[in-house]
């Protein structure tokens, strides 16, 4: 099977897994998560990106507030066309507007930021830290330019364990997570040799 098709096979059973989650239990969890903002390590002052959580994705919204209770500037992906996204500051009390996709985000008027941290939805993982996001390739497109502008942020897939797949099918153009936080905690994974 070529790959984009064993991606597509395996986000799917991963998504069926996470979707069969109980609610309840995926609040919970998320609680958890917020928990771990020390082990982060995290520098006051850092911008850290998250996202507005869709469908039964883990809600990373109590884990960004407790970043920011720790100085982090936070931001949120912003889709300014079909394959780019910008990160716009998020600050309290401002207004969200639909981003698409079930997602909302700071409009226009927001600045837009280059994430240092950025928190990384997925929809599946493997034990090397790689990922198969939604199958758009905002991330790996934000991410490439970042690095290409000499800012390489610093990586942490946000998932659950159910998520975890044998192993992800390789792409010249995939980006490997050094870092993961799931309910269980921190994983930091071994760059591939």
């Amino acid at each position: 099977m070529d790959p984009r098709s064993l991606k597509k096979e395996l986000r799917a059973a991963a998504l069926a897994r996470r979707d069969a989650l109980d609610p309840q239990w995926r609040i919970e969890a998320a609680l958890r998560m917020a928990e771990q903002a020390d082990a982060l390590a995290i520098e006051p002052g850092a911008v850290v990106s998250g996202f507005w959580p869709i469908r039964s994705e883990v809600d990373v919204r109590p884990l960004m507030f407790a970043l920011a209770e720790r100085g982090a500037r936070l931001c949120l992906p912003a889709i300014l066309d079909k394959t780019t996204i910008a990160f716009r500051e998020l600050v309290r009390g401002a207004p969200l507007v639909d981003m698409g996709f079930g997602t909302a985000g700071p409009g226009e008027e927001a600045q837009v930021l280059a994430p240092a941290v950025m928190l990384v939805p997925l929809a599946a993982f493997d034990a090397r830290g790689h990922r198969i996001g939604y199958g758009a390739g905002f991330y790996d497109r934000a991410i490439a330019r970042l690095n290409a502008a000499g800012r390489p942020p610093r990586l942490i897939g946000i998932a659950f364990d159910c998520q975890q797949v044998d192993r992800v099918p390789d792409e010249p153009h995939d980006v490997a997570l050094p870092e993961l936080l799931t309910e269980s905690g921190l994983r930091r994974f071994a760059p591939d040799l």
